[in-house]
This record gives structure tokens, C-alpha cells and sequence, in this order.
């Protein structure tokens, strides 16, 4: 009958306190490092995202004199419109997706799967024109 084996562990608590703090530290300059390296090497990636951590830091805040309010007003309206106009056409081309009538139709599912893949307004209007 084979004799089974002991393991003996000791545990050493200033050995073990010594060696999580040494980790810590290591894990502290790898990351100091990354940054250093990524800010250095990558600045145009990297300036994004350090201007949304600490923009006060990383560059003030151009001086701009206040905007008329007529003009805010008049390019909130544009985008306004500019919004709606973009949510008609997508809610048209999901209609004519699901419309029975123009899965038969092959100009409509060709001008359909143009718009999906690149839309533009020449695709958009094609839609329009031969899903209706």
C-alpha cells in the first residue's frame, strides 16, 4: 500500500506582505509607463481622450465671444428639420422593407439594399420613387 504524502505549508507573512506590495508597485510603473509610451507615441489618438479626462489640463478653453442668440436659435431649428428629414426617410425605408408589394419588385429591393449599404441621397430619393 503506497503511503500517501503530507504537504507542509508555512506560511511566511513578511514574505508574503513583501511580495503583494513589490506586485503592486510593478503593476503601478507598467501602467505609468503605458501612458507615458501611449502619450508619446500616439498623441493624435490620445489627445481625445486625455482632453475628456482633464480639459483644463490638457488645454484651456478657447476664449469665443457669446453667439447671437437669433443664430443659436436659427441652427437649432436647421438641425431640427435636418433630424426630422433623416427620420422620415428611415421610417419610409422600413416601411418599403416590409411592404409586401415590393419584394417582387427588384428595382425597389436593388435601390433598398444600395440605401442599407451606402446611403445617399440619390439611393434615399430611389427608394422613395420605386418602393411607393
Amino acid at each position: 500500500m503506497p503511503r500517501s504524502r503530507e504537504l507542509k505549508i508555512t506560511l511566511k507573512p513578511v514574505q508574503l506582505i513583501l511580495c503583494v506590495a513589490f506586485g503592486l508597485w510593478l503593476g503601478a510603473v507598467a501602467i505609468a509607463l503605458s501612458l507615458w509610451l501611449a502619450l508619446r507615441l500616439w498623441p493624435e489618438q490620445v489627445q481625445p481622450v486625455a482632453q475628456a479626462v482633464a480639459p483644463a489640463i490638457v488645454q484651456p478653453a478657447p476664449a469665443t465671444a457669446p453667439a447671437q442668440p437669433e443664430d443659436a436659435q436659427a441652427q437649432m431649428f436647421e438641425r431640427y428639420k435636418d433630424i426630422l428629414h433623416q427620420q422620415q426617410l428611415q421610417q419610409a425605408a422600413e416601411t418599403a422593407q416590409g411592404s409586401p408589394r415590393n419584394l417582387n419588385n427588384p428595382k425597389c429591393q436593388f435601390w433598398l439594399q444600395q440605401n442599407r449599404t451606402a446611403p445617399t441621397d440619390k439611393s434615399q430619393a430611389n427608394v422613395l420613387e420605386f418602393c411607393y
